[in-house]
Formats: C-alpha cells, sequence, structure tokens
C-alpha cells in the first residue's frame, strides 16, 4: 500500500517569515535601572530595554508582503484621495454601512460618535467599555454604564461567551426612568475588559432587538470583529457552515453602525474609522472631523496607512490566519497553566489574562497588585505587559477592586519559543510572588492614569527592636 500524505500540522503557521529583527537581551540589573527612569511605568520604558513586547496587540504586528505593495500605491491626496475609496469600499463589503469616516485610530472615532449622539449627561450601557472608551465618556460629561454578563465572574469557567452583555439587566435599564438619558447601546467585541472574549450572535440578536424595541441604536467597538466572528463560528451552536464573511455580514446587519481601531484585526500600524447607516449622524460626525483628524478622505492617515488597511481588512478574515492567531493565544494560554500560573479561563483572542489578585493575594488594591506582577515580570524577564484594573458595579465582586495582569499578543510577531520563555519567566515570578511588595502611585492624570502615572515600591515595613 502506499504510504497517505500527512495531514497538515494545524498549528503551523500559515506564512512564512522572510524579515526579522533582532532582540536586544538586558540583564536584571540594567532593567531595575530602566524601571527607575521610568517611574515604574512600564508605558514609558523605551522599547529598546524591552525583550518580550506584550503591551499591546494595537498597531504592533507584522505586515504582510500584500500590505506592503499596497502602499506603494498610496494616494497621498488631500482631498478625493483614491486610497480612502478602496479603504472606503473594503469597509462597505464587510460591513454593510454607506457612511465611511476615517480617522487616525479607534479613539478619535469613539469620541466623534459620542460627541455626536451623547449629549453631557448622557448615561452610555455596555457589556463593558474599554479604557480610552471610558475616558472619552467622562471627559464629555457621559456616563459609562457597564452591564457584564453574570457568566464572567466565574473566572474558571470554560463558557467561551462571557463578553456577553446581560440582556435582563439592558432591558431593566431600558424599561426604567433612564431611558431617556439613553442615547445608544454600545457593545464591544471582543470584550476586551473582560479578559477579550467574545459576545455570542444569540447576545447579539437579544441586544439589538431590546435596543430597537426601546427606540435606541446599537452600535459596536469592534476593533476584533474577525476575532469575535471566529468564536461564534467555532463554538456557537449552528454556525459552523458559515465562513467568517458572511457572519461578520450577520453581525453587522444586527447594528446601527460601528467604531473601529484598524490597527488589531485590520493588522495595520495605525487608522481607524467611524462606519454609520445614518446620513444625518454621519453629517454630524464629519463636521466635527474636520475640527480634529482631518479631512473626510483621509482623517488623520496617510494614503499607505489606507491602502494597509484596506488590504489588512480582508486578510484578517481569512480563515486560516484567525485558526492560528487563535492557536498561539491558546498556546501560552496552556503553557502558563503547566507553569501554575492562575489564569482567566477560556483564552482570549488576542490575549491571556492572569489573576493578579489570586498570585498577590498579601497586596491590597490600594498597592496595585496587577502593576506590581507586570513590573516584576519585567525585571525578571525583560517582557513588558500591563495591568487591566476592573471596579464591579454589579455581580459577586460589587464594590472590589480586581487586578488582572494582559499579555497581548501581536499578530504574526512571535513564535512558540518566545512563548515557552514568557510563561517560564511568569512561572518563576509566581514562585516566589509572596515575596513581592506592592506599588504606590505618586501621580496621575484625572483621564487614562495608567500611561501616565508615576510609581514607587512600597517600602519593606521597619524592624521591630526588641
Amino acid at each position: 500500500m502506499p504510504e497517505e500524505m500527512p495531514v497538515l500540522c494545524s498549528k503551523m503557521e500559515p506564512y512564512r517569515i522572510r524579515v526579522v529583527e533582532p532582540l536586544r537581551r538586558t540583564t536584571v540589573e540594567e532593567r531595575e535601572a530602566a524601571l527607575r527612569r521610568a517611574c515604574y511605568n512600564l508605558y514609558a520604558l523605551d522599547a529598546d530595554d524591552v525583550l518580550i513586547d506584550l503591551l499591546t496587540d494595537s498597531g504592533t504586528c507584522a505586515i504582510s508582503s500584500s500590505q506592503s505593495a499596497a502602499m506603494m500605491r498610496g494616494d497621498e491626496s488631500y482631498a478625493g484621495s483614491a486610497s480612502f475609496r478602496r479603504m472606503e469600499q473594503a469597509i462597505r463589503s464587510l460591513f454593510g454601512f454607506e457612511h465611511i469616516l476615517p480617522t487616525h485610530q479607534g479613539r478619535a472615532a469613539e469620541r466623534l460618535l459620542i460627541e455626536s449622539l451623547a449629549p453631557a449627561g448622557s448615561l452610555l450601557p455596555s457589556n463593558t467599555l474599554f479604557d480610552t472608551t471610558r475616558a472619552n465618556c467622562l471627559d464629555l460629561g457621559v456616563e459609562p454604564c457597564d452591564l457584564p454578563s453574570p457568566a464572567f465572574w466565574d473566572f474558571d469557567s470554560a463558557d467561551p461567551f462571557k463578553g456577553n452583555i446581560d440582556c435582563e439587566a439592558l432591558e431593566a435599564l431600558l424599561s426604567g426612568s433612564e431611558l431617556v438619558r439613553i442615547p445608544f447601546v454600545l457593545l464591544t467585541i471582543t470584550n476586551n475588559i473582560c479578559a477579550d472574549l467574545p459576545v455570542s450572535m444569540a447576545n447579539l440578536k437579544q441586544a439589538s432587538e431590546i435596543a430597537h424595541r426601546y427606540g435606541k441604536p446599537l452600535y459596536l467597538d469592534a476593533c476584533r470583529f474577525a476575532q469575535n466572528a471566529w468564536y461564534i463560528q467555532q463554538y456557537e451552536t449552528g454556525y459552523q457552515s458559515y465562513s467568517i464573511r458572511q457572519l461578520v455580514a450577520q453581525i453587522f446587519a444586527l447594528t446601527d453602525g460601528c467604531i473601529v481601531s484598524a490597527k488589531k484585526d485590520a493588522m495595520a500600524q495605525i487608522g481607524g474609522f467611524l462606519a454609520v447607516r445614518s446620513a444625518d449622524v454621519a453629517r454630524a460626525a464629519r463636521s466635527r472631523m474636520l475640527l480634529t483628524e482631518g479631512f473626510v478622505t483621509y482623517g488623520g492617515m496617510t494614503g499607505r496607512d489606507m491602502e494597509s488597511i484596506a488590504t489588512g481588512l480582508l486578510e484578517g478574515i481569512e480563515a486560516e490566519h484567525l485558526a492560528s492567531r487563535m492557536e498561539t493565544t491558546r498556546y501560552l494560554h496552556e503553557q502558563l497553566i503547566r507553569q501554575g500560573v492562575p489564569v482567566i479561563a477560556p483564552s482570549g483572542g488576542h490575549a491571556v489574562y492572569l489573576l493578579a489578585n489570586r498570585i498577590l493575594p498579601h497586596i491590597p488594591a490600594s498597592e496595585h497588585p496587577g502593576h506590581t506582577l507586570a513590573v516584576e515580570l519585567y525585571r525578571m524577564g525583560g517582557i513588558r505587559s500591563t495591568k487591566i484594573a476592573l471596579q464591579p458595579t454589579c455581580g459577586p465582586y460589587q464594590g472590589q477592586s480586581l487586578e488582572f495582569l494582559r499579555m497581548a499578543l501581536p499578530n504574526r510577531v512571535y513564535t512558540h519559543r518566545h512563548l515557552d520563555y514568557v510563561a517560564e519567566c511568569m512561572g518563576w515570578v509566581c514562585r516566589h510572588a509572596l515575596e513581592l511588595r506592592g506599588m504606590r502611585i505618586l501621580n496621575q492624570p484625572r483621564l487614562l492614569g495608567g500611561f501616565m502615572a508615576e510609581y514607587e515600591p512600597v517600602p519593606a515595613p521597619m524592624a521591630v527592636s526588641a
């Protein structure tokens, strides 16, 4: 009998590496000095002092040869750019919205949406707002209202759709006296604050029905729309036969528009957009856009940026790419579990979330256990990550302060060998966790303090003499 052909390994990356960048190794002493210079804020570190950078996946991806080729034809015209038309067509073909407003990144798109629809004093319900969206709300006098799924609080459950909104709570909110304060409902897919876990199609349909029944538009913060569609295809009954493109179309057909940072699933290094059905909303947003972003056919981006997005949007929904992306994150999740590291289950699409409160039970919330853990991981291994803080207003942790450590994986950048090193370093840190002392803030700005805060280690307690 002839030997059967081998089946391709499902874990094999669907690309090959043709350009490499050397990594710079540093000593513990050098990293301790870097931390002092940065006032213990990992955002303030020089990138050259970082060995493995898991701070964010935003704009840190490796671009493809197709994106690089497309960027060569970037049309840098101030008005009427052909590159904008190609990006606009790619967005329309995927999302189905008529009006496309380009922005320099996602937080500009979210500000345009909030400014256009939410006057001061409004209340904005969501499954959970990301940090920049929350800061834009607060800066504009809009009250954020997080309604995460009750399932999220079981951190050890394998339920894949912990990113859902609590539809029962949403119905109660919209049916009450607060209805007049609510301009629209905003769902984040995937839910970055809630461990980057997805929203199910059933939950999207229910949220859409509730919002529209009470006369409220439904918008999506859709930075990771392709990953969310992949979860639906893989884990939600009845959707296995649909392509990612078909699922994306179904998702957005339920909504009135979206804000997108193209630095995530569109695999661009800068850029974003606001896409809406309503001509009135688009008109209001464009008038604001001209003040802060630029003309309506470039929005703060170069033609090269827009070409990269137009190509990256289509590459980002390819089945092989998404399967590899999710497997890479799952691999790190599994390696951390093997090292005995407490993680939120299941793994997210772009990141793994560690339970800092479990790892450092002796460090109170006032001494920032998540940030303490991130600082120690950098000190010992040169690995940069970030804390995610959550102060639940509902559920079993209501009134408490939770801190997670997020390890975000840049797209198509690190191999399994890199992730093995990350897991081994984190395992070492966890085994010595009880030796750590917390951090305290010296100063920080009112909004988005984590980006700019200055810290110092909490001093050791004074020895008591006999």
